[in-house]
């Protein structure tokens, strides 16, 4: 086999398989929390709201350091020891007896699944910069896959009135049996397959300094656009994951959707961006430029989030979703851009240095999602269901604006030459 091609379906399978492990919880973890702690529905949405932010917490904490690493000894270990991690600690989830024993499973997986972070910087060594643009438009085409497979599991199999063959009913528990087993496969497939795809020439010394949380940061002030694209990934970031905690919360609250129906409008989610961005990412890059596409795929963001917070019936939710699905050329691009602007032997530092902005945004904007659902929905005085997708929709906005001011001065194929 081709070890390019074999490694990039490789590197398609891991990035799908970390969405997974996000999206699979969206339908079946507020019910999750509620199962173990025994709080009322109020309550939840907060609690969920922390247990993603366990898992992005540690994705913050390891990601520069796994970029560090594969810079180091190169992608392939890095992934499958990562890999490895994942699928046993989805199995532990599965067997969690109370809540502190499941934030101690999650905490686990957002450190191994930090491995997203190394999985860019292959796609970065195997790829042209020409062809980078495409190339991770195809990356985030699987992370899309993982969206249309984690939450439809999490919507049938996780559901306890659904009937599922061989099975009996649904069980909140079953999908993370699911993902572990697709989890421990595609390891072994890593482990038979995978090619290094970082030589040993370019391979640079372990730089500590880079590999913790925020030291990675200094590394960005040697590229001022790639430092200004990240400020606007983290604000597109937060708009994005401040909606993982209430997505299932609002949509039972406003049109009594059940788990069953919160997995399919995320499959359709999924379904839509990986169209979009395998189909449709690289030919409308190419066509409209770089610059464009950033900011074009920011303000459909930005239009989308306020749609869901106001149309009033919850079929409109699903035409917004094809429409929202064309916003996903804003980050193939902004990769592009970033991968062209540094050196090869950045290259994982770089992305451990994204991963982690995107890392503190999926800390933070988790539990003020909540928190902003609960304050606009339990007062009658204050009722607004829909607060928090305004509140997405303006940090859209404010990505928008910052992206235009980084890449103001770009002159189309010379990245590489601002801020150097």
């Amino acid at each position: 086999m081709d070890a390019p091609r074999s490694g990039i379906k490789f590197i398609m399978l891991t990035v799908m398989l970390d969405a997974m492990g996000i999206g699979l919880l969206i339908p079946v973890a507020p019910r999750l929390v509620q199962e173990l702690a025994h709080t009322t529905d109020a309550a939840t949405g907060a609690v969920a709201g922390w247990l993603y932010a366990t898992y992005a917490l540690m994705q913050f904490l390891f990601a520069a350091l796994l970029g560090v690493l594969s810079d180091r000894f190169g992608r392939r270990p890095v992934l499958l020891v990562a890999l490895f991690g994942s699928g046993l600690d989805y199995i532990a989830a599965a067997f969690a007896p109370t809540l502190l024993i499941l934030f101690i499973t999650r905490a686990i997986n957002g450190a191994t699944g930090a491995s997203v972070t190394v999985a860019n910087a292959y796609v970065a060594d195997i790829t042209p910069g020409e062809k980078r643009g495409a190339a991770f438009g195809m990356t985030m085409a699987a992370f899309g896959m993982g969206f249309v497979l984690g939450p439809l599991i999490g919507g049938l199999i996780g559901d306890p009135s659904h009937h599922i063959p061989f099975l009996g009913l649904g069980n909140i528990r079953y999908p993370f049996y699911a993902a572990g087993a697709l989890t421990l496969l595609n390891w072994l497939y890593g482990l038979l397959v995978l090619p290094e795809s970082l030589p040993r020439s370019l391979r640079g010394p372990i730089r500590w300094k880079r590999s913790n949380p925020l030291g990675a940061f200094k590394g960005l002030g040697r590229y001022p656009l790639v430092a200004e694209l990240g400020v606007s990934l983290f604000f597109l970031s937060a708009a994005q994951f401040m909606l993982h905690t209430t997505w299932l919360l609002y949509t039972e609250t406003r049109y009594l959707w059940t788990a069953r129906t919160v997995g399919l409008s995320l499959f359709t989610v999924g379904v839509a961006t990986t169209i979009v961005q395998a189909g449709f990412a690289g030919r409308i890059i190419k066509k409209i430029g770089e610059k464009r596409a950033i900011v074009i795929g920011g303000m459909i963001s930005v239009l989308a989030f306020a749609g869901y917070g106001t149309v009033p019936q919850g079929w409109m939710i699903f035409v917004i979703i094809s429409f929202a699905s064309f916003a996903g050329i804003a980050q193939p691009a902004m990769q592009s851009l970033i991968t062209r602007t540094v050196r090869a032997d950045e290259q994982g530092a770089t992305q451990g240095a994204i991963a982690a902005l995107t890392s503190i945004a999926a800390v933070i904007a988790p539990p003020v999602g909540g928190k902003v659902f609960e304050y606009f929905t339990a007062r009658p005085d204050l009722k607004l269901p829909g607060a928090t997708f305004y509140l997405s929709s303006l940090l859209a906005a404010v990505a928008v604006v910052v992206a235009w001011w980084a890449v103001r001065k770009v002159r189309v194929g010379e990245p590489a030459a601002v801020g150097m």
